[in-house]
């Protein structure tokens, strides 16, 4: 709005002129705050549209991830139960040889106690039977050992109930232990390691999920196995590959011996590999992170034991000298 006039205006005809314009600037000024709010409210519109859709899209991709890790996971936990197949057979092929041989020896002593009581002999019966019985508690002792296998692999290869129960950790490391030793010998006949134990008998049960702490100690009992043999491959005779695996109960505070109340308990699995290069030390723990060949691990092993220690409320800690040797070390709560 604009007022042509060829002489100036007395002052109080400005100040009218100057009210007017002030009457309708205010309302265009309005009219302009409200065509920004608008404008912004639009955008505003948009700018949620936009999160909504990158949302959904986060959503979908953090379902395929999660299926995708579950499928990982089971395929980890399938490759593991792979790699004790072999160790399992040659465990529980012990016990059934001594069932079988066991029990055709009280069949032909079953005979024998039948000739000699047609002969009323009842001294040679009784020796016999007592045989017998002998031969009888040792098919039961093997029996149950074989049954103790089966159900340690069934554990293994089930999800299990993910409820902590009293397990006697230096019995569950020995058994894994043993397990991959077989496992490995199975893979490759001109395996061989001296194995060691050193297991702490003051430390009882622990309270823990057996299947999932059997999977930790399986994967750092092959890796150690796995290390002294890619050694032995390139050394010279006078090398002699060592795995050990020991148990202690620990006072959290100064690494001392204590009272089984004190609740800390330390697990180490030791090989005299070629021991880990300083720059992967702090990448093994990654998921896909590996050293081995292609086709030769997942590169989840210790990403996974890592968390099954960690949901435990206990530690993974590795020390390694390369040319060495490595030292892995879990540490537990007894509690």
């Amino acid at each position: 709005m604009s007022i042509s006039t060829f002489s100036s205006l007395p002052d109080e005809k400005l100040q009218v002129l100057e009210r007017f314009r002030n009457v309708f600037q205010l309302p265009y000024q309005r009219y302009h705050d409200i065509e920004i709010a608008v404008a912004q409210s639009e955008q505003a519109r948009l700018n949620l549209i936009q999160i909504q859709t990158e949302k959904k899209r986060a959503e979908d991709a953090l379902a395929i991830l999660k299926a995708t890790q579950t499928q990982l996971i089971q395929s980890e936990k399938l490759a593991s139960l792979g790699e004790l197949t072999a160790g399992i057979a040659h465990e529980i092929q012990n016990p059934l040889n001594f069932v079988n041989n066991f029990s055709e020896i009280n069949l032909e002593l079953a005979a024998e106690i039948n000739d000699a009581a047609e002969k009323g002999d009842l001294e040679e019966v009784k020796a016999l039977t007592a045989d017998i019985r002998t031969n009888q508690e040792k098919i039961r002792e093997h029996g149950k050992r074989a049954d103790a296998i089966v159900k340690g692999m069934l554990q293994h290869s089930q999800k299990g109930s993910g409820v902590k129960e009293l397990t006697d950790i230096n019995a569950l490391a020995d058994e894994y232990l043993r397990l991959a030793f077989h496992g490995m010998r199975a893979k490759d006949k001109s395996f061989n390691a001296t194995i060691k134990t050193d297991f702490d008998q003051s430390i009882g049960n622990i309270n823990i999920i057996p299947q999932d702490i059997g999977r930790v100690l399986l994967n750092l009992i092959n890796n150690a196995f796995y290390a002294v043999n890619e050694k032995k491959k390139k050394a010279d005779e006078g090398y002699d590959p060592i795995v050990t695996v020991s148990t202690r109960l620990v006072d959290a505070s100064n690494n001392s011996p204590i009272r089984q109340s004190d609740n800390s308990i330390i697990i180490s699995v030791q090989d005299n590999g070629n021991g880990i290069p300083e720059n992967n030390r702090n990448k093994i723990f990654q998921p896909f992170f590996t050293t081995k060949p292609t086709g030769e691990g997942t590169g989840l092993g210790l990403s996974l034991s890592y968390d099954i220690v960690k949901a435990h409320g206990g530690a993974i800690s590795v020390e390694s000298i390369e040319g060495e040797g490595t030292v892995f070390t879990v540490t537990l709560s007894n509690s």
